[in-house]
């Protein structure tokens, strides 16, 4: 619970932070044409690579270099117009003090995510971000553990005010996840999946026999009803043959119209599959009549759903 506490304070304590340099640092990535180069050594390193990704994921283009390697050959990842942001506590380690004079050589902008203002790293940087912390969490005081989590929540930090200043919306956010369920959440819409499935329907005139044919042979628990004019007229699912079955009723003159439930819910083709989703679990059930301008064009079953990682 200690723990816990003294990294929350100090993750408060950020707030003081948001300054003048803060939005200096915003507008300088904001306003550079190329990427942000995030570097750092040790536990700052692994820091640094976390808000490089987050960067990448919200809209802002961002590339990671460790800052051992950069001094034996990775600095050449630096491009003329990228903004480096380099991240170190004490800002006074050997790796920091050979690689920012490199850096500065460049003629970049040197952004310092430094826990230390007194450092060298704070010295020569041209924008500050401090995220001073009062004690680790270490018992030791030693092991890095209040001063990073300090260093990410600033990064995240940075990274939510310039979505903010991009427009970068969910929309946008997909484009950069397709291949995760967040992103198929955003983007994967009902007609992508009951494309590729079966198209089950018969007339409303049909035997019963047709109707489970249809529905076993297409394999997706369910048949659409429709009228002579191809208009859907209701729906006849396995549920729907159970209960009819335990009626006991002659089953040799029904029709398809007689066991069918009629005004079926449906739903448009384009519309997001995570609605179809939303929209079953509401109404309990596990099929939706996928339609087009009102014409029949499929189903969407909620195993279609599960598959697809949509929850």
């Amino acid at each position: 619970m200690a723990t816990i506490q003294l990294e929350a304070e100090s993750i408060s304590g950020l707030k003081a932070f948001i300054n003048k340099d803060f939005e200096n640092a915003l507008n300088g990535i904001f306003d550079s044409t190329g990427r942000v180069v995030v570097s750092g050594v040790g536990k700052s390193a692994i820091v640094a690579q976390k808000i490089a990704a987050t960067f990448n994921s919200t809209g802002t283009p961002s590339v990671f270099m460790h800052g051992a390697d950069a001094i034996h050959g990775d600095l050449g990842m630096v491009q003329p117009n990228d903004v480096v942001m380099l991240i170190s506590k004490s800002g006074n380690s050997p790796e920091i003090k050979a690689l920012v004079p490199l850096i500065k050589s460049f003629g970049n902008l040197l952004i310092g995510m430094v826990g230390n203002t007194t450092s060298f790293l704070a010295s020569q940087s041209d924008i500050i971000l401090n995220t001073t912390v009062d004690q680790e969490a270490c018992p030791n005081n030693l092991a890095p553990t209040t001063s990073t989590t300090a260093q990410m929540v600033m990064g995240d930090t940075l990274a939510v005010c310039l979505m903010e200043m991009r427009n970068f919306d969910s929309a946008d956010f997909a484009k950069f996840h397709p291949g995760g369920a967040l992103g198929k959440k955003l983007y994967l819409k009902v007609s992508d999946i009951a494309s590729q499935n079966e198209r089950p329907f018969v007339d409303e005139s049909a035997p019963l026999s047709e109707v489970i044919m249809e529905i076993t042979q297409k394999r997706l628990g369910a048949a659409v009803v429709l009228q002579s004019n191809g208009s859907i007229a209701g729906i006849i699912t396995d549920g729907d043959l159970r209960r009819m079955l335990s009626k006991g009723t002659d089953f040799n003159t029904l029709k398809a119209k007689d066991i069918m439930t009629a005004t079926p819910l449906t739903i448009g083709a384009d519309i997001l599959a995570s609605d179809a989703m939303d929209l079953m679990k509401e109404k309990g059930i596990n099929q939706l009549i996928v339609v087009n301008e009102n014409t029949y064009t499929g189903i969407i079953h909620l195993q279609d759903l599960v598959r697809e990682g949509i929850f």
